[in-house]
């Protein structure tokens, strides 16, 4: 860490200084334009002063950048443009690393190639990219993480969220395909070419596993489905 570099705990009045880092930030870097104006900006940031865990970094009494935390997320991490390249954003996301050694994740947006460079040097990993349907900018971005002490278990957790995820959908897969059956032509047949048009929709949002892999899944779903609703009283 730099030497005249002072890390601490943010507080209500340095919300302005936190916002025009913010904004200075997110301007200057190869990100989308910002989804909400200024003065909204300035606003959501300062109760966020209060809610959630946000460290300052300052240099020569101003603030330099920040970062603020969430139980599991690293949600912002900001340097104001003059002091990029300085070591702030090190600092703070060591200071990140320490608050939660269990783990965190973070988005960041496919764009922006030197933060996403930034954090696969400081031993982050890429786990999920997605089309930037449920960010407010509209925009492709990539969660990233870092695991941790214990990357197995940190990693592991992730799984059973997403299991649970998985679990709930697959219930309401197998109820509506027992449901559709007495409305269809031929009951309890099977349609391969809807199963082929899944599985091409499916690969548009899992590119990774590829429209072959997720038809051999789609059809083991409906097969199972199938099974449980004859099985169903």
């Amino acid at each position: 860490m730099p030497t005249d570099l002072v890390l601490r705990p943010a507080d209500p009045r340095d919300a302005a200084a936190v916002a025009m880092v913010h904004l200075e930030a997110r301007s200057a870097a190869p990100m989308p334009p910002p989804a909400h104006p200024e003065h909204e900006v300035r606003a959501w940031l300062s109760g966020r002063l209060v809610a959630d865990e946000v460290w300052v970094a300052e240099r020569g009494g101003h603030v330099a950048g920040y970062a603020r935390l969430t139980e599991t997320w690293l949600d912002d991490l900001y340097v104001a443009p003059p002091h990029a390249g300085a070591g702030v954003g090190s600092a703070l996301l060591d200071l990140a690393k320490s608050r939660r050694p269990e783990g965190f994740c973070l988005w960041v947006f496919e764009t922006n190639a030197p933060a996403r460079a930034f954090y696969a040097r400081h031993g982050l990993v890429e786990l999920e990219r997605t089309d930037g349907t449920a960010n407010e900018e509209r925009a492709p971005d990539i969660r990233m993480a870092w695991p941790g002490r214990d990357p197995v278990a940190f990693l592991r957790g992730l799984i059973d969220e997403v299991d649970e995820q998985l679990g709930d959908l697959l219930a309401r897969r197998a109820a509506l395909t027992r449901a559709v059956q007495p409305h269809k032509a031929q009951p309890d047949t099977r349609d391969t070419g809807r199963e082929r048009a899944i599985a091409e929709a499916m690969a548009v949002r899992a590119p990774a596993l590829g429209a072959q892999r997720l038809q051999r899944i789609v059809h083991a779903i409906v097969t199972e489905s199938l099974d449980a609703a004859q099985d169903a009283p």
